[in-house]
C-alpha cells in the first residue's frame, strides 16, 4: 500500500514519524506527508490505475494508510470533469472546464479529506474525533465516523446552513452550534479536547486531510490524461485544497507521471472574508485576520486560514492570483451556470465562475487557455443562500404547499 515516510514541518522543516497520532509541529506549522517517491516511481506504474477501485483510493500507494482493513471509504473521488461549452461561449473562452466536487458523498469535496482522517484514525486506534466546521466538512465527518463506529464531536456557527446541521444529527453526531464562525468553534475544540480525550482534525491541525484532497490533483492530470490545464480556480477559505492539489503536482513530477509547466492557481474568495486577496496583493507571506467576516458562501467565511502562507507559496510559485467576488456575483453566476450547463452548484464555486469572467475580461485568462473550475459542493446544500435572489417567487409558490423555504 502506502510509501509514506515521514511527516515534515511545512515551516521549520522538523522531522517526526508517521506511526502515531500528530496535530501541529512544536513551532506551529502544520505537518506534511512525505513518501518515498523514487520506491513508488518504480513499484507503480499510471498505467495500473484504470485497474484500482473507482475511488481516490486508487493513487493508494501515495495516500498514508498502511492497512487496507483501516480503510473507511463511501466512493469518494472520481468525480465528473464537464466540459462548459455553452458558458465558455458566454464568457469567451474555447476550452473552459468544471470538476464537480458536489457529487461526491455527503454532496462537497470535504469527504475526501475525511475519508482519509478517519481512516488514519481507525489505523492509529484513536476512537474519538473532534472538529470546527463551516458546514461540508462536519456533515462529511459526521458520515465516515458513523461508517467506522467513532464518536463524532462537531462544532458548527449557530447560522450554518441547516443541510449541514441536519446531515450530522442525522449520522448520530454530537453537535454543538456556537455563537460566532468558524474560529470560535476551534477555539472551543482546543478547550476541551483534552479533558475529553478528543483527537483534533481541525484544518490542517492533522496530517491527514490534506493528503485525501490532493488526490483532486492526481485525478485532474489522469482526466486530462497527464496533461495538466493552464489555470484552475479553487474556492479558499481555508485553502487545503489548494495546498493539496499543488502537492499533488509536486509528487507528479517526482513520479515522473507530467511534464511541462504546471497551471496558475487562482485562489477565488468572497468580497466579503478575502483574507488571502489582501495579502496577495500587498505582497505579505501571511495573512492578517478578516474583521467582520460575512458572506453566504459558508465555506468561505474564514477569516484567518492556518495554511494561509501555503496558499499564497502555492499562487505565486505558479503565477497565479487571488480573486474576491461579491455575494451577489456568486449567486447570479451559479444561476447562469444552472441554465447553462445543467449544473447546480454551491455558492463557493459559483464564485469562481464569476471570478473566470473577471479574469478573461482583464486579460489575465486568455481565450485559448484550457481552464478548470472546481465546484466544491452541491447546490442544493445551499437553498437558503439560492433562495434570496428571487424571494417573491419561492414564498409565493411554497407558501401555498405550506411555507417549505422560508427565504431570509
Amino acid at each position: 500500500m502506502t510509501t509514506l515516510t515521514k511527516l515534515e514541518c511545512s515551516a521549520c522543516r522538523k522531522e517526526y514519524e508517521s506511526g502515531a497520532p500528530r496535530n501541529l509541529c512544536a513551532c506551529g506549522g502544520p505537518l506534511l506527508a512525505r513518501y518515498d517517491l523514487e520506491k513508488t516511481r518504480q513499484s507503480w506504474s499510471r498505467d495500473w490505475i484504470q485497474n484500482g477501485p473507482s475511488s481516490m483510493w486508487r493513487y493508494a500507494p501515495v495516500l498514508p494508510v498502511s492497512k487496507p482493513r483501516a480503510i473507511v471509504s463511501l466512493g469518494e473521488g472520481m468525480t465528473p470533469l464537464v466540459k462548459a461549452e455553452r458558458l465558455g461561449k458566454r464568457l469567451g473562452a474555447t476550452n473552459l472546464w468544471v470538476k464537480d466536487e458536489g457529487l461526491n458523498p455527503t454532496g462537497s469535496f470535504k469527504a475526501r479529506g475525511l475519508s482519509c482522517a478517519v481512516s488514519m484514525a481507525v489505523e492509529l486506534g484513536i476512537r474519538k474525533l473532534a472538529i470546527p466546521s463551516a458546514g461540508n466538512a462536519a456533515s462529511a465527518m459526521a458520515a465516515y465516523c458513523a461508517a467506522a463506529g467513532l464518536e463524532a464531536h462537531i462544532f458548527m456557527p449557530a447560522d450554518v446552513p441547516q443541510s449541514n446541521y441536519i446531515e450530522c444529527k442525522v449520522s448520530g453526531a454530537n453537535v454543538t452550534l456556537v455563537d460566532g464562525l468558524i474560529g470560535d468553534c476551534a477555539r472551543v475544540v482546543s478547550e476541551r479536547k483534552d479533558a475529553e480525550g478528543w483527537f483534533d482534525v481541525s484544518t490542517l491541525k492533522e496530517p491527514y486531510r490534506l493528503e485525501g484532497k490532493k488526490t483532486m490533483g492526481y485525478e485532474l492530470a489522469e482526466q486530462f490524461r497527464w496533461r495538466l490545464p493552464d489555470a484552475i480556480l479553487y474556492p479558499a477559505g481555508g485553502g487545503v485544497g489548494l495546498i493539496g492539489m499543488w502537492k499533488a503536482f509536486q509528487e507528479l513530477e517526482a513520479l515522473t507521471w507530467i511534464a511541462g509547466k504546471r497551471p496558475k492557481m487562482i485562489a477565488v474568495q468572497a468580497a466579503g472574508c478575502q483574507p488571502i486577496v489582501r495579502a496577495f496583493e500587498r505582497g505579505e507571506e501571511r495573512s492578517t485576520f478578516w474583521e467582520n467576516a460575512r458572506t453566504v458562501a459558508s465555506g468561505l467565511r474564514v477569516p484567518k486560514a492556518l495554511g494561509d502562507f501555503l496558499i499564497l507559496r502555492a499562487i505565486r510559485e505558479s503565477g497565479g492570483t487571488a480573486v474576491a467576488v461579491t455575494d451577489e456575483e456568486m449567486l447570479d453566476a451559479g444561476m447562469q451556470l444552472a441554465s447553462d450547463e445543467g449544473l447546480f452548484v454551491a455558492p463557493e464555486g459559483a464564485g469562481c465562475v464569476a471570478a473566470t469572467a473577471k479574469l478573461l475580461a482583464s486579460g489575465f485568462l486568455r481565450p485559448d487557455e484550457t481552464v478548470v473550475i472546481y465546484n466544491t459542493g452541491a447546490g442544493l446544500k445551499y437553498l437558503e443562500a439560492y433562495s434570496t435572489r428571487f424571494p417573491r417567487e419561492i414564498s409565493g409558490e411554497y407558501d401555498k404547499l405550506g411555507g417549505l423555504i422560508t427565504p431570509r
